[in-house]
């Protein structure tokens, strides 16, 4: 029985077969003995959560653009389609050519989630592949990884071989036209890895040696065979020329994103305490308004959409925003197609942009305070207000809005019970604001639904020293902040704390993890992501089998002087910044936004300039 009749015959066995067949509208069908290069682009997620990732659709067009590359896509199977696989002796195969991924040349995962990681290994292992990268001795396939996780890739070090770090759009074709030559000279891996390792962005870490101290920490990182004491991240200059698809491939199913979705910037001049993405995107780069216009006309025709997302991290801070939307809705209304505007802020969204977004679609806005009380909002770097809060919510209202949607978070450094009481206030306060309003909705009442995530200090940020909250105390403040609800009209939403631990652990790990990683994944541990599929229990003795203490990752304070386990990567923003943020933080001090004043963070310097602190 031929490979593609056993697969065959599982589809109809399993959920959701359409996520397992290929052959969507503008997916990319080549010759293989047509191209010099075969890549596999693993998302270790799920289709619908894949087919949603901005980055995925923009690297697979370019590189198919390329007639000697071929760019297939791969996605985990759900555990009923893995059974399938397994039993039948199907490895896991590109979407494109339903053929197996070993036999690709390279391999590229993307790191969206740190809770992804065993199931990398797990998609390797589905592939007919060892999962270490020191037991893949050959040059093919070639395993790399890259996204927002790879800003700390050491707990994932032994499974990959190289890691791209930042921007991949430049960076992706300068490897895979190094990898071109290797193969026509037939080097070895161990060369090719060498070579890779002198590309501005590429990092190798099986060419560093890592040595601890007695007390656990890291004592020093020594590069090897030539390889850069630092690697610094890539980033894509004009922002306003970079590669962008004028189709996506679209889905024949539901996924989580099902839209068009137009890039309008990169980077964010806020610098929130907390927020990973808003340093390790720096600096700040914004599209004209003519060309994200563009953008999204060549996607609405190529794909049939009838909504389009404008994607950023900070939508609202696009200069160019009035004018774009203006431009927008002279073809949007007539076409019938609907605007979506997430990242906004409440301290620079207008009556002027309210119209303009009420008037394609009246769904609910979303908003995040993150903090209680002001106190806490100023120790994070909101910088935003009450009053601005209020206001906002009160132009929505009167705009016809009846819904509200609240983001806060729990275990913020210096918080205390007034802060987390201060989540409800707030909620409360918004509910009251509605109350007393003339000019709103008849006969409708108010509806705020309160998000409360737990905080996760990440890797370049100022909280990157900070413990995390333990899962007893953050359990207890969740419990408070419950109490303090006496409104229906509050819905209150929280994170599952045991989830929230495990990614503190992964997030600030080191290379000792690895083992653990790879033990929990031979306990059944794959797709942590989904309640279903997360086995607390299994982790914990994965842990304790191979003699890790994860309290010592999540819950430890780091000295400002400490050796990180990311120190030798460059993402831009300097560690003396991020010290300097971290005192301020604790002094209940703001830093402004980068229009209104350079803060001296460093990253000025990736787009050949000087840091003006």
């Amino acid at each position: 029985m031929s490979y593609h009749e056993k697969l065959e015959k599982i589809l109809m066995k399993a959920q959701k077969p359409a996520r397992y067949i290929g052959g969507e509208l503008n997916s990319v069908v080549k010759d293989k003995d047509e191209v010099d290069i075969r890549f596999g682009f693993c998302f270790p997620d799920l289709y619908e959560v894949g087919m949603s990732h901005l980055g995925m659709k923009i690297l697979y067009s370019l590189m198919n653009e390329r007639e000697d590359i071929w760019c297939e896509r791969i996605f985990s199977p759900d555990r009923d389609m893995e059974k399938l696989m397994r039993e039948n002796g199907i490895l896991l195969y590109g979407l494109e050519s339903l053929e197996p991924v070993k036999d690709f040349d390279m391999i590229g995962f993307t790191l969206q989630y740190e809770l992804s990681f065993t199931t990398i290994l797990n998609m390797l292992d589905l592939a007919g592949l060892p999962v270490e990268s020191k037991d893949r001795p050959g040059l093919a396939p070639i395993v790399v990884a890259g996204g927002p996780c790879a800003c700390n890739p050491e707990p994932i070090a032994d499974f990959i071989d190289l890691f791209i770090l930042g921007e991949g759009e430049e960076v992706n074709l300068e490897l895979i036209d190094l990898y071109k030559r290797a193969k026509r000279e037939n080097l070895s891996k161990e060369e090719f890895l060498r070579q890779a390792s002198q590309i501005p962005g590429i990092y190798v870490p099986s060419l560093y040696d890592v040595s601890y101290r007695d007390d656990g920490t890291i004592e020093r990182l020594t590069p090897l065979h030539g390889a850069p004491e630092k690697v610094g991240k890539r980033i894509i200059k004009e922002i306003d020329q970079v590669y962008y698809p004028e189709n996506f491939v679209v889905p024949f199913i539901d996924v989580v994103h099902d839209r068009a979705m137009v890039e309008v910037l990169r980077g964010c001049i806020r610098g929130c305490r907390f927020c990973q993405a808003g340093f390790i995107y720096r600096p700040f780069r914004e599209k004209q308004a003519g060309t994200i216009n563009k953008n999204a006309e060549d996607l609405c025709r190529t794909t049939g959409y009838d909504e389009i997302s404008l994607s950023s991290l900070s939508t609202s801070d696009l200069s160019s925003l009035e004018d774009l939307m203006d431009q927008l809705l002279s073809w949007t209304d007539k076409e019938k197609v609907n605007l979506s505007l997430p990242s906004l802020r409440v301290d620079n969204f207008s009556e002027s942009l309210l119209e303009k977004v009420t008037s394609v679609r009246k769904s609910g806005l979303t908003f995040a305070p993150e903090a209680g009380t002001q106190r806490l909002r100023d120790v994070i770097n909101k910088n935003v207000t009450e009053q601005e809060i209020m206001n906002t919510c009160r132009m929505a209202f009167e705009g016809g809005y009846t819904s509200v949607k609240l983001y806060f978070m729990l275990g913020l450094p210096t918080e205390t019970d007034a802060d987390i009481k201060g989540i409800i206030e707030t909620a409360q306060k918004v509910i009251h604001l509605y109350s007393t309003l003339e000019n709103k909705p008849k006969g409708k009442g108010v509806k705020i639904t309160v998000s409360v995530s737990s905080f996760v200090p990440k890797p370049f940020t100022p909280f990157q020293f900070e413990p995390q909250d333990t899962m007893e105390m953050l359990r207890e403040k969740q419990k408070y902040m419950v109490s303090c609800n006496n409104s229906r009209k509050i819905t209150l939403n929280w994170h599952e704390v045991k989830v929230s631990f495990l990614e503190g652990v992964l997030a600030r790990g080191d290379r000792r993890l690895g083992k653990v990683i790879r033990a929990a994944w031979e306990k059944g541990c794959v797709l942590d992501g989904w309640d279903e599929h997360y086995q607390f229990d299994a982790w914990m003795k994965a842990f304790e089998e191979q003699d890790v203490d994860p309290a010592f990752y999540a819950n430890r304070r780091r000295e400002f002087d400490e050796v990180l386990p990311w120190d030798h990567l460059d993402f831009g923003v300097s560690k003396a910044f991020l010290i300097r943020e971290n005192k301020k933080a604790h002094e209940e001090v703001t830093t402004p936004h980068c229009r209104q004043k350079c803060s001296g963070c460093g990253a000025n310097k990736l787009l050949g300039g000087e840091c003006f602190a």
